[in-house]
């Protein structure tokens, strides 16, 4: 028989229970978290249509119109049995008389079984999708590919749980290697099981398709065949060769690459349309060389599109110019320097879209040396 874990004594549960409300209160953190919460709390349940509505009233008709508004929508997003339970713990809570303290007893019982309901289903779902997230952790690359003649960096993080954005490696032969960024229309868990169907098809077609046109129009054909009609995904496929400067690529409708030389910062073209729009679509191989210290950065709309806690976006302009500071770095040291800046410009707001980077940058003769 296992053994049972001895109960703590009721004073020592309490004072526990005490000491972790006092350290919530405590929290330097906590007026902002409010703020993102009900900031969170209102881009949830109020429509476009609403908002304008809203923009148009004063402020105190704003508060009374919104409060009613709030709470209808979160009563009719409840289950028909739970609302039933909630409406009659409100009425049995407030409305009750005075002297029928059961009947008040009664009526927040109600309620906060309807909230104990709701905690258990979104500790369920979070507990899925916690194990999502370790699964979709074990698909993407744990290191960066090493090839002759280059350096590469690697990195996503997801803005919820799961995410949309694929960031891959792969290994075509001896000398060449393969690097994918995928930015899946869409997030959570949708997003991520269309994004692990993607790495699946795309790590088994690479190997053997000769052209990435064809590499395209195969994997766009298996992607609209399979997938949802509103769903797509843009993506950004290369193939370095050690000791070569040569690039094939294929862009299907993703942010156009930057790739930062000498002396400017020269933008690539969006390419073909996106995986899984249409059976029309059509995808060209491109080539693009590298001399010896340039540096290419492929990224996901989420670096561009970071928001501060006033709205703020990250943006192009800035992005490039600080780009531009990155030269003769390593692709570690410039990701980690892009991540840094992200955060700083962020100041703690929610990240509202998954964030992925591949740089790559072909070593100098003496770097490569050195590498080797």
């Amino acid at each position: 028989m296992p053994e049972t874990q001895p109960q703590k004594p009721p004073l020592e549960r309490a004072t526990h229970f005490t000491k972790r409300v006092m350290d919530d209160f405590r929290d330097v953190q906590l007026s902002q978290t409010i703020r993102r919460d009900l900031k969170d709390t209102y881009e949830f349940y109020v429509d476009d249509e609403t908002q304008r509505r809203l923009e148009t009233m004063g402020t105190f008709k704003r508060t009374i119109y919104l409060s009613g508004y709030l709470i209808r929508s979160l009563f009719l997003k409840l289950a028909p049995t739970r609302r039933l339970l909630l409406l009659v713990g409100v009425v049995l809570t407030f409305i009750g008389m005075p002297d029928k303290e059961f009947q008040i007893i009664f009526g927040l019982l109600s309620v906060l079984f309807v909230l104990g309901l709701e905690l258990k289903d979104k500790l369920l779902a979070k507990d899925e999708l916690a194990e999502g997230r370790s699964v979709q952790i074990s698909l993407m690359p744990s290191e960066n590919p090493k090839l002759p003649g280059w350096e590469t960096w690697l990195y996503t993080a997801p803005a919820n749980d799961v995410g949309g954005d694929l960031v891959d490696h792969l290994r075509i032969d001896e000398d060449r290697i393969a690097l994918t960024l995928g930015d899946v229309a869409g997030k959570g868990l949708p997003a991520a099981l269309m994004m692990a169907k993607l790495q699946a098809t795309l790590r088994a077609l690479a190997p053997i398709t000769g052209s990435l046109s064809d590499l395209g129009r195969q994997l766009n054909e298996i992607v609209v065949r399979d997938g949802l009609p509103s769903k797509f995904a843009s993506l950004v496929f290369l193939e370095l060769t050690s000791h070569s400067g040569m690039i094939r690529l294929l862009n299907a409708g993703h942010l156009p690459p930057l790739i930062l030389r000498d002396n400017r910062i020269e933008e690539l073209d969006r390419g073909d349309p996106a995986i899984g729009l249409t059976t029309e679509a059509r995808f060209k191989e491109r080539i693009v060389h590298l001399d010896p210290g340039d540096m290419m950065l492929v990224y996901s709309d989420g670096l561009t599109e970071a928001r501060n806690e006033i709205g703020r976006f990250f943006g192009e302009e800035r992005l490039k110019e600080l780009l531009e500071r990155l030269r003769d770095h390593s692709t570690e040291m410039a990701g980690d320097t892009l991540l840094k800046a992200v955060e700083r410009f962020e100041q703690g707001a929610r990240r509202h879209d998954d964030l992925s980077m591949i740089l790559i940058r072909r070593l100098k003769e003496k770097e490569d040396i050195s590498d080797l």
